[in-house]
């Protein structure tokens, strides 16, 4: 007997697909081809464009610059405006009389050096301004002979008023502190001069202005007088010096008005 091959009651589960002309499968077409056909092509996205941050910065920065600036003009125009009305002036300071009326170097027996001294000082200080009052703290004197102390003293705070000139004195002492070596031949040496002893005379505080209804802050202000020599007295009777001596006081003050200083 010849066999018989019977075929397969199974249906085959992928049947054979054929291809059209442009290579794609077609129809009928399986599930999985029509999933595939309707969904869409995945697309990398590109790198998104900072153009636009970068104008925004630009025009945040050009902007600012803008203001800055006329917030300075402004400023600058309220300040000439003050400046015209009021025209700042500094006030200045001379010595009226600079006595003194003791200084002894002593040496002790373990060979230390102490200066006893004391000055009478007196200060004039013009306030030049018609509508400008400085209104000064407490000052603080140091008197110093080529980097030697010769002593300190101070001023009461007072209102210097407008077109006014306030006398100022103070009692100048020192300490009795040691001297070193370097000081003591300092003074040795000026102590020899015909001119006498050169003294120099610092002067610090805080001041605060007004000007009409405009106050600033209290800045520092430091008043130098130079130039000054007072012969040393011998015995009991005191030497001075008056302004014929021609001593020169700088002041170094600056008053601020929406940060423009005169």
């Amino acid at each position: 007997m010849t066999d018989r091959i019977y075929p397969s009651s199974k249906p085959n589960s992928n049947p054979p697909q054929t291809l059209n002309v442009n290579g794609n499968p077609s129809f009928p077409a399986t599930k999985a081809q029509l999933y595939g056909a309707t969904r869409p092509a995945y697309r990398p996205q590109p790198p998104r464009s900072r153009r636009h941050r970068r104008s925004c910065c630009c025009l945040c920065c050009l902007w600012s610059t803008l203001l800055i600036i006329a917030l300075v003009f402004l400023a600058a125009i309220a300040a000439g405006v003050l400046y015209l009305l009021y025209h700042p002036q500094r006030p200045t300071f001379s010595v009226s009389t600079l006595r003194i009326s003791r200084f002894n170097v002593t040496t002790t027996k373990d060979s230390t050096t102490h200066l006893n001294s004391q000055l009478d000082l007196a200060i004039s200080a013009r306030n030049p301004n018609k509508n400008i009052v400085f209104f000064y703290d407490p000052i603080t004197v140091t008197v110093n002979s080529n980097g030697v102390h010769i002593g300190n003293g101070s001023f009461p705070s007072f209102t210097h008023g407008t077109k006014n000139t306030t006398k100022l004195t103070a009692s100048i002492s020192s300490g009795g502190g040691d001297l070193d070596a370097e000081s003591i031949n300092s003074l040795k040496s000026d102590l020899k001069r015909k001119n006498g002893l050169p003294l120099e005379i610092q002067m610090d505080t805080k001041v605060k202005v007004k000007m009409g209804s405009l106050k600033t802050k209290k800045v520092g202000i430091r008043v130098i007088c130079d130039g000054i020599d007072v012969p040393v007295p011998k015995g009991k009777t005191p030497s001075s010096v008056s302004p014929s001596s021609n001593p020169k006081c700088k002041v170094d003050l600056r008053f601020k008005i929406w940060k423009w200083s005169f």
